[in-house]
């Protein structure tokens, strides 16, 4: 009876802990290396972006706000969720916003053979390209997890690996108030910011994206305060590009 019950209570405990980590601690910092996570700059400029979208409900709402903001971001979108709604992939790409590749299926991709990484992303990025026209050449790997073998074979395929500097842990569903005064705070030039326009705690279906809505019209005029404009991840890299050479 003790060994049942404790084997009914290990896997809880350990997904209790694995929660626990996710919201309290960013685990993109432990394989930034070999990444894009942030832009080393002066410019007050900062990128927006979202992932594993996109959304019939959560997509259209979060694309109002920006166009309200008069900003444009960078949409990390899952290849299984642009065959769903391939319309709402096309306003994003219509409406000016850049889309990045966050993988088919969003399984962490550690320990993939090669050429299931290979078809993993290149799936995504065709169905991308058919329903919106964009060729992605930013790719976000799911959970941020990738091994340095998995990195340099992304790159050989032609992508930048992009992560993030600033973390919004809105799928957490923290008070939208929360979330900007966080972000105000910690924000430097150059910085990537993490948002999604679906899912939740537990998954990439679903999810209560009403906090991220709440927060981006908000958070685009605290910033602007602050002399910070919002721009894509092609956008920055320009710029910094452009800084680098002056």
């Amino acid at each position: 009876m003790k060994k049942i019950k404790f084997a009914l209570i290990v896997p809880g405990v350990i997904l209790f802990l694995s929660a626990a980590i996710s919201v309290f601690f960013d685990q993109a910092i432990l394989v930034r290396k070999g990444t894009l996570y942030r832009v080393n700059i002066n410019n007050k400029v900062v990128a927006l972006t979202f992932d594993d979208g996109p959304s019939s409900e959560w997509t259209p709402k979060i694309l109002a706000e920006l166009k309200r903001a008069g900003v444009k971001a960078t949409f990390f979108m899952l290849g299984k969720h642009v065959a769903q709604y391939p319309e709402i992939a096309r306003q994003v790409a219509d409406e000016g916003h850049e889309i990045g590749n966050h993988s088919y299926k969003h399984d962490v991709l550690l320990y993939y053979k090669k050429e299931e990484l290979k078809n993993e992303i290149r799936e995504a990025e065709n169905i991308i390209k058919q329903a919106t026209g964009q060729v992605t050449r930013y790719f976000r790997p799911p959970k941020a997890w990738l091994t340095r073998r998995e990195k340099i074979k992304i790159k050989e395929m032609g992508y930048e690996i992009v992560l993030w500097s600033l973390n919004s842990k809105d799928w957490v569903s923290f008070d939208d108030k929360y979330i900007i005064r966080f972000l105000i705070k910690n924000v430097r030039p150059g910085d990537i910011i993490l948002f999604h326009d679906a899912g939740g705690v537990f998954g990439v279906e679903g999810g209560d994206r009403h906090e991220t809505v709440s927060t981006i019209f908000r958070l685009v005029e605290r910033l602007r305060e602050k002399d910070y404009r919002c721009v894509t991840i092609s956008e920055l890299l320009k710029l910094g590009k452009d800084n680098n050479e002056k």
